[in-house]
């Protein structure tokens, strides 16, 4: 079957955009990468937990998602060398997802209570696998879909990797307690991944592969001199830092507020807030990525950016209204179903901006720099600001603090359009 080709993408209906060969694998591959993230981290510290390690050791476990934030560092190898099968990025995607899976496969093998040390460095192990998994991942989705695709990639990507955290959080705690115990539960998961690794056969490659770097040198230094060498790429940075900060201060403590200020229960916070919420930003990210291909970049950018900001109306609403599960349901419900939106646009802005010949490293600095707002400004100022103002002020400050990421995007519009314009 011919593959549509960009112009056509746009007039596709989301069931054959969700469905082409380039877009469709990405839901595999998103399960894949999402997988062991739980498994090194909340999974693992139920186990220890329930192995009574002690509180200070488990402390320690949370050490060993340390790889997931430096990834950058050792970005430019999956750049610069590829392994001798495959191609480029998914000879690197097997590889680390058969790596994972003999990792996940022996952390089963352990338990915390009597080989915590081994445990932790097979964890250690199993996590920088999983971090380079995901470089090359978002390598290989940056260059493998035409530009009308993007939308529709990120929501699919989404789609997996959020079902892979249920699976390996939610779901294997269940699996562990009732069933199957804890070392059996990670077998699973090692087999799952390992199965999950054919999606890597499955991929197509790019019809036009980049470039290798010639030398590590180059391809550590020349990202930077490519992408500052652009018009638009200090406006872009700023946009990428702004772009999701409204929606990052409202999300920020909003369990503690639902329980604390708003009075739910915690029962009723766990049904509503992560399985309505989830349910909600994956439908979101969906439907945004099927819009985005008849919108366009930057109408797809403002339209969710303002739904984002207008949906933190939802928890005003709940913080001035009645105790009511459905109102406080609907809050999050909506305001989920529009973050999901937004993420879909902004991961699509992400894989525009990667130039192909360096995507693995473009990609994991820009992600990285995407994550500046939440950690350093949301989290520092989020209880201050609330302390200052109380819950209903502060949820209307969020709509204030999302404008000049849109005002920043309106103003450089054509910025935005002529890296639209740059796709395949």
């Amino acid at each position: 079957m011919t593959l549509p080709s960009a112009p056509e993408v746009a007039s596709l209906p989301a069931s054959k955009l969700y469905t082409s060969r380039r877009v469709a694998p990405l839901l595999a591959l998103g399960f894949a990468s999402g997988l062991p993230l739980a498994l090194t981290g909340g999974t693992l510290q139920a186990w220890a937990t329930i192995e009574q390690v002690s509180l200070q050791e488990i402390g320690f476990l949370t050490l060993v998602g340390t790889a997931y934030t430096l990834k950058f560092l050792w970005a430019p190898l999956i750049d610069r060398y590829a392994p001798p099968w495959l191609g480029r990025r998914r000879g690197w995607m097997l590889l680390m997802q058969v790596l994972l899976a003999l990792g996940i496969l022996a952390m089963g093998c352990l338990s915390p209570g009597q080989s915590l040390l081994p445990l932790a460095l097979l964890a250690v192990f199993v996590a920088f696998c999983s971090a380079t998994q995901d470089i090359a991942f978002d390598a290989y989705r940056s260059d493998i879909l035409h530009k009308d695709e993007r939308g529709a990639g990120a929501a699919l990507s989404v789609l997996g990797y959020r079902l892979a955290m249920l699976v390996s959080g939610g779901l294997a705690l269940i699996l562990a307690d009732q069933w199957l115990g804890w070392g059996s539960t990670y077998l699973l998961m090692g087999a799952l991944m390992l199965v999950a690794s054919l999606a890597s056969f499955w991929a197509p490659e790019p019809e036009v592969p980049a470039q290798t770097p010639r030398s590590l040198r180059q391809a550590v230094l020349e990202p930077f001199r490519e992408f500052f060498g652009r018009p638009e790429a200090i406006t872009v940075l700023i946009l990428i830092v702004l772009y999701k900060l409204g929606d990052a201060f409202a999300g920020a403590l909003s369990t503690t507020f639902l329980i604390r200020a708003a009075g739910y229960t915690a029962t009723e916070v766990g049904t509503v807030n992560k399985l309505l919420g989830l349910a909600s930003t994956i439908v979101g990210a969906l439907a945004g990525g099927a819009l985005m291909a008849r919108l366009g970049l930057y109408r797809s950018l403002m339209l969710f950016g303002v739904l984002q900001a207008v949906s933190n109306l939802g928890f005003w609403v709940i913080s001035v209204g009645p105790h009511n599960v459905w109102l406080m349901a609907a809050g999050v419900g909506i305001e989920n179903l529009c973050g999901g939106m937004g993420t879909a646009a902004f991961v699509a802005l992400l894989m525009g901006l990667c130039n192909q010949q360096f995507s693995a490293t473009q990609f994991a600095l820009l992600s990285a720099l995407s994550a500046v707002g939440r950690t350093y400004l949301a989290g520092p100022l989020t209880p201050q600001l609330v302390q200052a103002a109380g819950w209903p002020t502060f949820f209307l400050l969020t709509v204030l603090i999302a404008l000049p990421g849109l005002w920043l995007l309106y103003w450089r519009r054509q910025d935005i359009d002529r890296i639209d314009a740059t796709g395949i």
